[in-house]
Parts: structure tokens; C-alpha cells; sequence
């Protein structure tokens, strides 16, 4: 009877430790990722990216074109004091199923045009809006990670979004698929107005933050509606669910 309890004490320890063993290890492992946050009241910065297939480069440096016919619009809202990103992304002609060894196969990279560069940050991918085009939206914290560590580590870590802000031609953002490994589309990163001021490694104007809601609609907001309105549905729909 006393080996009875005694086996049955430690198989309750051993399912006790392995579960919180399991509990530690969820709690750890989102936080060393991005978060899925709210849209922050204010952005320090906005950029825009017209992606193509004629642009698209291999790992090697070589162009390789994408997907015929199809194209993208990315439109990214930054607040570099919270390490948030705003996404809303919009493609048309571009066949999945995705295709990446990144965790995701929709990205920003580092790389000037014209040349290849390892991805900065993966985003989850666009999906059908239910009219044949493929859309997303959301907004991510930092820390980022891309899920591709090829020296052991994630090309990710260390990367802060200030990076974009300071030189924003040297970002790419694409998409890869099955058929179009290398990318199906592909656009430099190019800089538009927050609030009607011109932004860069900083934060808005006063004037901006105080009384500037139609200027931003015309500006960074028409950008994000006309490339995502699908996508901003699609989340407003999921949030009231």
C-alpha cells in the first residue's frame, strides 16, 4: 500500500511540475514576440509602398519577376515611441497559397531597390475580403521577429522601427507565394504626410495632434482606406464578434 502511494504521490508531481513547466513556457514565449495592439492615438510617422512584380529580387541579387498582373498596396502607420506598427494591406491578382520561411510570408525588409535584404518584420497575411482580393489590417508592437534566423539569430531582434523613419528608401515590403517564391510583388517604402505635416525620426505637430482629424482623412487615412477599406471592415467585423 505505502509503494501504491508513493508511486501515485510522484506521478501527481511529475504532472504538477510538467504543467507549469507548460504554463512558463507559454508565458514566455509571446512576450519575446510582436503583440497585437490597438491603434495608438498618434503616429510619429506614415509610409506607403506601390508593389509591382517587375521589382521583385531574389536572395541572390537577381531579378526575379513576380506574379504577372498583380500588384499591392501597403500602407504603415508608425508610433517609433511605442515600437507600434498600423498595417493595412491590399493585393490584387496575387494567387496563394503564401509560401515563406519566415513564419509568415508578408514582410518589411532591409534592402535599398534593387537589392535583396533579410525581413525585418512578417505580418500575418492577406486573406480573401469574399470579392477576390486579399487584404489585411492590424497594428503590431515590438519587439518583432520574422521567424528566419540564419546565423542563429532572428533577423528581427534588435530592429526598431526609428530604423524606418531614419531612412525609409531602405525598406522594402512584399509578398511571397508557392508559385513566386522570391515575391510575388514588391515596393520600396516611400514616406506621405501624418496630419498634413511632414514626419520623419520624431513625433507630430501641436497643431497636428490638436485639430487635425480632416487633414489626416485626406491624407494618411485616404492612403489606408483606399488601399485597405476592405481590410479595416474586415477588423472592425472580427471586433464585433
Amino acid at each position: 500500500m505505502s509503494r501504491t502511494r508513493t508511486r501515485t504521490a510522484l506521478l501527481r508531481t511529475a504532472v504538477v511540475t510538467g504543467a507549469a513547466g507548460a504554463l512558463a513556457l507559454t508565458a514566455v514565449g509571446p512576450a519575446a514576440a510582436e503583440t497585437e495592439v490597438a491603434e495608438p492615438a498618434t503616429f510619429t510617422s506614415a509610409f506607403t509602398a506601390m508593389a509591382t512584380p517587375d521589382t521583385v529580387i531574389d536572395n541572390d541579387g537577381v531579378a526575379t519577376p513576380g506574379e504577372p498582373g498583380a500588384s499591392g498596396t501597403f500602407t504603415y502607420r508608425i508610433n517609433s515611441d511605442t515600437e507600434v506598427i498600423c498595417y493595412d494591406i491590399s493585393l490584387t491578382g496575387v494567387t496563394p497559397p503564401y509560401q515563406s520561411p519566415a513564419k509568415t510570408a508578408t514582410h518589411i525588409h532591409e534592402a535599398a531597390a534593387g537589392q535583396a535584404g533579410p525581413p525585418r518584420i512578417a505580418f500575418p497575411n492577406p486573406e480573401d475580403d469574399g470579392t477576390g482580393r486579399l487584404v489585411s489590417s492590424g497594428c503590431l508592437q515590438g519587439p518583432f521577429t520574422t521567424g528566419v534566423a540564419p546565423d542563429g539569430t532572428d533577423t528581427g531582434q534588435g530592429f526598431t522601427l526609428d530604423q524606418i523613419e531614419a531612412n525609409p528608401s531602405a525598406f522594402f515590403t512584399d509578398t511571397h507565394t508557392s508559385a513566386y517564391a522570391a515575391g510575388a510583388v514588391r515596393g520600396q517604402l516611400t514616406e506621405i504626410p501624418v496630419g498634413g505635416v511632414e514626419t520623419g525620426a520624431g513625433g507630430t505637430s501641436a497643431a497636428a495632434d490638436q485639430g487635425s482629424t480632416g487633414t489626416v482623412v485626406a491624407s494618411v487615412g485616404a492612403a489606408a482606406l483606399l488601399a485597405g477599406g476592405g481590410a479595416v471592415a474586415l477588423r472592425r467585423r472580427a471586433q464585433q464578434q
